[in-house]
């Protein structure tokens, strides 16, 4: 059985360098026979901050951006958020795109792919948490976790792993596949 995979690249500064890291990720994850890959970009997708007047648990949605958007979410199995770290935290646009849905996150699994100095980006990972958990997803321990990322992006703009940080892309993406199938399972047994 195929998974939808959803990739979301979470920075949307000018000068980010997320999307090298979510190309790097995105090529191992579609090595994964089970996953079906798609890579999601919150600068394109350039959701506006919360803007609905109903609570997003109603699903009563009145905009465009917001009815695509749970669309988009709605058909995942799992997810990796792709984050760097800014100020001991992850950027608002991920936290935005988050809160702008709530039932169509629920009871799936989320990866992370995290990237800054001396802590990879452990710091936004552990705060990211709590907002993900709220929202009944479950947050897998394995994670891929990039110190000093800068030294694994070539003169090309390519980034280019070590062993460990493939080895620990291929654990978390193991794992999630073990999680989507199992919340799958659940949520299918719940609707019948």
């Amino acid at each position: 059985m195929k998974y939808q995979l959803k990739i979301i690249i979470g920075s949307t500064r000018p000068t980010r360098k997320g999307p090298i890291v979510a190309d790097w990720f995105l090529k191992i994850a579609q090595q994964h026979p089970n996953f079906d890959v798609e890579l999601l970009d919150l600068k394109e997708i350039n959701l506006p901050f919360m803007d609905e007047p109903e609570h997003p648990r109603l699903q009563k949605y009145t905009k465009a951006h917001t009815k695509k958007w749970s669309k988009t979410i709605d058909s995942a199995d799992a997810f990796v958020m792709v984050t760097p770290e800014y100020n001991f935290s992850y950027p608002a646009t991920l936290k935005n795109a988050l809160d702008y849905l709530s039932v169509e996150w629920s009871e799936k699994p989320m990866g992370f792919v995290s990237y800054g100095g001396v802590s990879g980006g452990t710091r936004a990972v552990q705060e990211l948490k709590g907002p993900v958990t709220a929202l009944g997803m479950m947050p897998i321990p394995q994670a891929v976790n990039i110190p000093f990322f800068t030294q694994f992006i070539n003169e090309d703009d390519v980034f280019e792993a070590n062993e460990p940080l493939e080895k620990s892309a291929n654990l978390m993406l193991n794992k999630l596949q073990n999680w989507s199938k199992a919340l799958k399972n659940m949520r299918k047994n719940v609707a019948d």
